[in-house]
């Protein structure tokens, strides 16, 4: 029960949501989508806030889920749960895909799916440079705010291209852990408290 306290008692690092920053869950959060997640955001404005969940692995092969795409050794990630139909995909090759927008930290988000086809025929994509993710996350104007005031969520500005390298297994606890010793301990809380 001490522990529970304790954490109840920590409160936001007061960054603000913004593109190319993380978003780290609570450790209660029980959700499928959101549950020890990392969600990079991609947009943040006054009509509300998208992004992808980072750590949510798909264990479907890529070319079965991603029809029409060539044979590419990579994996597929749950960016979501809205628009689970639609595919999305960040990378740190910039200009090269024509169409992409720049999130921040040397990551992009979309282009052109024909140049990325033709770059993974030319063996110039790998799982380094490219993550492919189903569905996206979304928050109406002032959803997330409220979310980050009843601390559902810290927000991380630790993203740079780096992070689509980073295993995924261990991702939410290793971002905690980089964060401080508050977050340290947010890191080290079971997934279920009676286990404690």
């Amino acid at each position: 029960m001490k522990d529970i306290n304790r954490l109840v008692q920590i409160k936001s690092n007061n960054l603000k949501p913004k593109a190319g920053r993380l978003l780290i869950s609570e450790p209660f959060m029980g959700d499928y989508y959101f549950g020890r997640s990392v969600v990079l955001l991609v947009e943040h404005n006054d009509e509300g806030s998208f992004g992808v969940v980072l750590n949510k692995l798909i264990e479907a092969p890529i070319n079965d889920v991603l029809k029409g795409l060539p044979p590419f050794d990579s994996k597929i990630y749950l960016g979501g749960p809205v628009d689970t139909s639609s595919t999305f995909y960040i990378h740190s090759l910039g200009n090269k895909i024509e169409g992409s927008v720049e999130i921040g930290n040397g990551l992009y988000w979309g282009g052109d799916i024909e140049i990325i086809k033709e770059m993974i025929l030319l063996n110039q994509l790998n799982s380094s440079n490219i993550r492919f993710f189903i569905g996206y996350s979304g928050w109406e104007a002032n959803q997330l705010e409220g979310e980050l005031e009843s601390n559902s969520w810290i927000v991380s500005t630790d993203t740079n291209k780096s992070i689509l390298n980073m295993p995924i297994k261990d991702m939410w606890k290793t971002i905690l852990q980089n964060m401080g010793s508050i977050y340290n301990y947010w890191s080290k809380f079971p997934i279920d408290p009676g286990m404690n």
